[in-house]
């Protein structure tokens, strides 16, 4: 069938979309958090970070160029496994894609504070939007909207000037920083004061993951690449190995900047001295000029990410629809834009409600990054279950060493889930497994034609009982509040371990028989 999607994106165009994507609020917040969590060692928490999603996508880089689609990252699970594991992907992906875009309006709001106060109130050190900081929010989700609703080039010409204009922020920050360098600091205290939990909680509620993320909105926008098999593997990669670099350094310089006399006490605090931390920081240097470019740069990039999911939400829910377990109305594609329409007004409706209960940056930062890990984590299993139930698929991009690969990619992102914490797991999990129950129960007076019922449960019981047992893991484990602390470092390491890798190869072994590979939009 021919594709409603037009071919317009070029290499460029696709690794400035990975770039802004993964360059938003995260770099802007995440330097305190860090340094708050993990002192030092923050910069092995960065590394550990960026190793994690260099792995995932990797293995994306084979979906990604075998199977250009727009929303690949709903329509892989539902070729290997049948459309309930696409359903239980769309429903959470299309939460965390919708209220990314809010995440970044609310932290370009918080920025912007600094020259207009009355965008921001603060009661009891809790930063909340005033009238005016709303209706703020909801100018710049309309300017996103209008960017995205007329050609995906349109969105790609506007989003490769601001992922020009933003990068030079952060090296003048690196550069600017790195000059009032202290290696004081560094022996202050020890290089890891919160041992490995502090490593692995800034990891997940640090914002690092929630920093790096920005793979998905490449695959999203997949079927409208030219020379997909090249240019989406290219892009991918390039894109985390940069931003791995540029984040490490610029942890480096934030943590060798801050003056030596505040540590006397140890890095615990410091997000509460450092809430806009490079503009804090440039502050309290005397650097006005800096300030200045970052809280610039600080209404540019968050801006610049909200505007690359507004147009990657919709090809998730396009992808979601297609699946037949949502609204069918939301694949419909306007023949002379090439863009789903009915789904643009959907993300806009949806970006709009999560300005509204979530009124500061980090309150969020933790649910969405489980939420897109878990639906990065499902990438190995498919990829391991459509080599064993696709074998002719041909596959331009082919990973090599993927027996190693696949289950290391599913334990790590096991594990910055676990990392996430009870309050975050126990919600997140326990909702999907609501979300699969009513599915079963509705599904049985709705019978589908390409897969049955029985065969969906048989490929998609392992997800099921992963969920549950990575409740179970958190609610024993040591990280978060309300959990029992039952089962202490260690151990809950090794649980989680187990766990992924039972689930991993049970998950590889329970793809459907045949793949339920789809043309519907590939040209």
């Amino acid at each position: 069938m021919t594709s409603q999607f037009k071919k317009q994106l070029s290499l460029m165009d696709l690794t400035f979309i990975g770039l802004g994507a993964i360059f938003g609020s995260g770099w802007l917040f995440s330097a305190s958090h860090v340094a708050s969590q993990a002192g030092p060692a923050g910069i092995l928490s960065w590394i550990i970070g960026g190793f994690a999603v260099l792995i995932l996508g990797i293995i994306y880089c084979e979906l990604g160029a075998a199977l250009p689609r727009a929303g690949g990252i709903i329509r892989y699970p539902v070729f290997s496994h049948g459309p309930l594991q696409g359903y239980l992907l769309g429903s959470v992906t299309v939460i965390a894609f919708s209220s990314l875009i809010a995440i970044e309006v609310v932290a370009a709001r918080e920025y912007a504070a600094a020259w207009f106060p009355s965008l921001t109130a603060v009661h009891d050190g809790v930063r909340t939007p005033t009238t005016i900081g709303w209706l703020f929010q909801f100018a710049l989700l309309c300017v996103f909207f209008a960017l995205n609703y007329y050609s995906v080039k349109t969105f790609a010409i506007a989003n490769n000037l601001i992922s020009a204009l933003k990068f030079a922020v952060p090296v003048l920050v690196m550069v600017a920083l790195l000059y009032h360098f202290k290696p004081a600091n560094f022996s202050m205290t020890e290089f890891a004061p919160m041992g490995a939990h502090g490593v692995q909680g800034a990891v997940s509620a640090g914002g690092i993951i929630f920093a790096y993320l920005g793979l998905t909105p490449i695959i999203s926008v997949a079927s409208e690449v030219k020379r997909p098999q090249f240019t989406i593997p290219f892009a991918l990669i390039l894109s985390v190995v940069l931003a791995t670099i540029i984040y490490v350094v610029l942890q480096v310089a934030f943590l060798g900047a801050v003056p030596t006399d505040m540590l006397a006490n140890g890095w615990s605090g410091l997000s509460d001295k450092f809430p806009l931390p490079y503009r804090d920081i440039a502050m309290l240097l005397g650097l006005g000029w800096l300030a200045l470019l970052v809280v610039s740069d600080a209404i540019i990039s968050p801006s610049g990410c909200g505007n690359i999911y507004m147009a990657a939400t919709p090809r998730v829910i396009y992808a979601w629809s297609n699946s037949n377990t949502f609204f069918r109305i939301f694949t419909r594609v306007d023949p002379k834009s090439g863009i789903p329409r009915y789904a643009l007004w959907l993300t806009f409706a949806l970006s709009v409600f999560w300005t509204m209960p979530f009124p500061s940056w980090d309150k969020l930062i933790s649910v969405v990054s489980a939420a897109l890990v878990l639906s990065y984590a499902l990438a190995p299993v498919t990829v391991g279950a459509l080599r064993r139930n696709a074998p002719e698929l041909e596959r331009p991009f082919y990973v090599k060493g993927f027996t190693v690969l696949g289950p290391l990619a599913f334990v790590i992102a096991s594990f910055i889930v676990y990392w996430s914490g009870w309050n975050v797991i126990s919600w997140l999990l326990g909702a999907q497994i609501v979300l699969f129950a009513l599915y079963v129960i509705f599904k049985r007076y709705v019978p589908t034609q390409e897969v049955s019922l029985a065969q969906q449960l048989k490929s998609s019981a392992w997800l099921l009982v992963y969920y549950i047992l990575m409740i179970l893991a958190s609610y024993l484990g040591s990280f978060g509040d309300g959990a029992t602390h039952l089962l202490a470092a260690p151990f809950d390491t090794l649980f989680v371990m187990v766990i992924s890798l039972g689930c991993y190869y049970w998950g590889i072994r329970s793809g459907l028989p045949k793949a339920l590979i789809k043309n519907d939009d590939e040209a």
